[in-house]
C-alpha cells in the first residue's frame, strides 16, 4: 500500500517593494484572496539600477520582501494586478511550490 504525500500544488508571489508601497501591496494580496502573507526586512542588493543597501534615514529609501501564497488562479490574477504598481520600482516573482496543510492557502 502507497501512502498519498500531504502535498499540495500552489504559487508562491514574492514582491520585492520600496516600503512607501506596502500597504498598496498588501491589499491587492487581500484583495486578491491571499490567507496571509509575511514581510522581511531587504537589506541589501544590486540590480538594474546598482547596487543599494538598508539604513537609510527614512523608510521612503528602504526596500521590504512581501512573501505570500495562492492558489494558482488567484495568484495568476494578482501577479497581473501587480504589474503596474511596480512599473517603477520593485519587482516580483511567481513559482509553482508544494504546501503541506494546502486548506491554509
Amino acid at each position: 500500500m502507497t501512502a498519498t504525500r500531504p502535498h499540495h500544488p500552489r504559487r508562491k508571489i514574492e514582491i520585492l517593494t520600496p516600503m512607501p508601497l506596502l500597504n498598496r501591496v498588501t491589499a491587492l494580496l487581500k484583495a486578491h484572496g491571499a490567507s496571509g502573507h509575511t514581510v522581511l526586512p531587504a537589506l541589501a542588493g544590486q540590480g538594474a539600477a546598482g547596487r543599494w543597501e538598508r539604513g537609510h534615514a527614512t523608510d521612503a529609501e528602504s526596500c521590504v520582501m512581501v512573501v505570500s501564497v495562492l492558489g494558482a488562479d488567484r495568484a495568476d490574477a494578482l501577479f497581473d494586478a501587480l504589474a503596474p504598481l511596480l512599473a517603477d520600482a520593485g519587482v516580483a516573482w511567481m513559482s509553482d511550490v508544494e504546501v503541506l496543510r494546502g486548506e491554509k492557502y
